[in-house]
């Protein structure tokens, strides 16, 4: 049985989410968390949090052993952007995009 989590609204871009999911695709739970640690990028932090939001689910909800969850699916998606200016010379304004990311963790139990 698949058990899931969900982050919206993120204030990192789901590009550099992507960087970091990428390392844990497929791993157990516990050594996902235990990299994410020690990860610099500022969407590990956040990533860390959904992770451990979706193990959380599954150990108190449904019952499960937490040594026994792999991570199955994880992936982010684009979320809405925000608009922004900075003003610049001469009385213009250079516009900025500010981007958000939703993040969908799945986890399966893998008995050894």
């Amino acid at each position: 049985m698949e058990v899931v989590a969900k982050m919206k609204y993120t204030g990192v871009s789901a590009q550099k989410t992507r960087l970091v999911l990428d390392e844990i695709r497929g791993r157990q739970v516990e050594e996902a968390l235990s990299l994410l640690a020690y990860m610099p990028q500022s969407a590990a932090k956040v990533v860390s949090k959904t992770v451990k939001s979706a193990l959380s689910n599954a150990t108190e909800t449904y019952g499960y052993d937490a040594k026994d969850m792999v991570i199955t699916k994880i992936y982010a998606d684009d979320a809405p952007l925000r608009r922004w200016r900075r003003f610049g010379a001469r009385g213009r304004f250079k516009p900025l995009q500010r981007r958000s990311s939703h993040i969908t963790v799945v986890l399966e139990e893998r008995v050894a």
